[in-house]
């Protein structure tokens, strides 16, 4: 059996205080009200990260660009010019 170990730990006062009263409360030591929340603390930690999977993309071949995709600002404006003159003919 492996004996407890003792060591200094630096809380904030408004954390102790609050620890303090919580063990009052359960009527349980401090150590032990600590021991149990940092427990209860690297659980949901381990848990909460297996539970999210990693998110892999789905690659696709899409074969090869039948533009020249350095060029796609000017085609994409030239298209939108056809489509502004296209419609303008139908309005008439």
């Amino acid at each position: 059996m492996m004996l407890p170990m003792r060591t200094t730990v630096r809380l904030d006062d408004e954390l102790l205080e609050q620890l303090k009263a919580q063990a009052r409360r359960e009527e349980v030591s401090v150590t032990r009200l600590m021991n149990r929340a940092l427990r209860a603390g690297l659980q949901a930690i381990g848990t909460r990260r297996r539970a999210q999977p990693a998110y892999r993309q789905r690659v696709r071949a899409m074969g090869a660009p039948r533009i020249a995709l350095d060029k796609a600002l000017a085609l994409a404006a030239t298209l939108e010019d056809e489509e502004i003159v296209r419609e303008l003919a139908v309005r008439k």
